[in-house]
């Protein structure tokens, strides 16, 4: 990959799209992890102004120590980014007390988990339409389109995505050449949904660079009888993972009715 032409490409691609929009700028959620620290800095290097939230929900203290770090270099650097802390425990604590926690504890912690990214976009939209900015996204290809491992207008919901036709290598690649502090390029990716620092590993069952491979592996008519072993076990973890969520990367289904039907 040509990474600094490919920086280049999406700087001026992001800053085309907000002129056309009308807008001065991007909100960006930074998490601590990778994705959100390319998507920040990548922003900030458009010259328009950048609000940057910082929105812990019971957080694991590792991604609030590396969130906080990215944001105060990418100010350093960048005169045109700013930054706000919005601790969204109490709203996220006050929700859970008026809600129907009823079901099995795993279906209730991944219901939970939805809703605290949900709560993040609410935010994130709160603020763009403060500031007449635009949200920007944070996922990455595997994520958005060969795993489906987001959440449903949680970090899926945003009005683009400027790192979605790269996959995780290739974010790292971006990151190390965008002097992404070194903390985060060496942390294990974690969704930090769930108020621990389990990472996504352990949630999918596969890593990035397996998932990548079986990523490939498909778009090329790979099945999961052409192998055997750690590589068909891998194979069957994206494609359980891609059928399931399907749904998140199609568009809405409309019930059209028929012209006859209506008159």
């Amino acid at each position: 990959m040509k990474t600094t032409l490919v920086i280049t490409h999406i700087v001026e691609w992001l800053k085309t799209y907000a002129i056309n929009a009308n807008v001065n700028g991007f909100v960006v959620g930074v998490s601590g992890g990778v994705d959100s620290a390319v998507t920040s800095t990548l922003c900030a290097m458009t010259g328009l102004d950048v609000m940057c939230l910082e929105m812990p929900i019971h957080q694991a203290e590792s991604h609030v120590s590396r969130a906080q770090e990215h944001i105060e270099q990418l100010k350093k650097r960048f005169p045109n980014v700013q930054s706000t802390r919005i601790d969204l425990t109490p709203v996220f604590e006050s929700f859970k007390s008026e809600i129907n926690s009823e079901g099995s504890a795993s279906t209730v912690d991944m219901a939970l988990a939805n809703s605290r990214a949900r709560l993040r976009m609410t935010t994130l939209y709160y603020y763009a339409g403060l500031l007449g900015k635009l949200v920007a996204g944070t996922g990455n290809k595997v994520e958005d389109f060969g795993v489906g491992f987001y959440t449903k207008y949680g970090d899926g919901g945003v009005d683009l995505s400027p790192i979605a036709d790269l996959l995780k290598s290739e974010v790292y690649d971006l990151g190390k050449a965008l002097q992404v502090p070194q903390s985060i390029l060496t942390a294990a990716p974690s969704d930090g949904l769930f108020g621990d620092a389990r990472s996504d590993e352990d949630q999918i069952g596969a890593s990035y660079p397996e998932l990548e491979w079986a990523m490939n592996a498909v778009e090329n008519g790979k099945t999961v009888h052409d192998f055997q072993g750690r590589e068909r076990t891998v194979l069957e973890i994206y494609l359980r993972y891609n059928a399931a969520n399907t749904h998140k990367m199609k568009p809405i289904p409309v019930c059209e009715i028929p012209e006859k039907l209506k008159h």
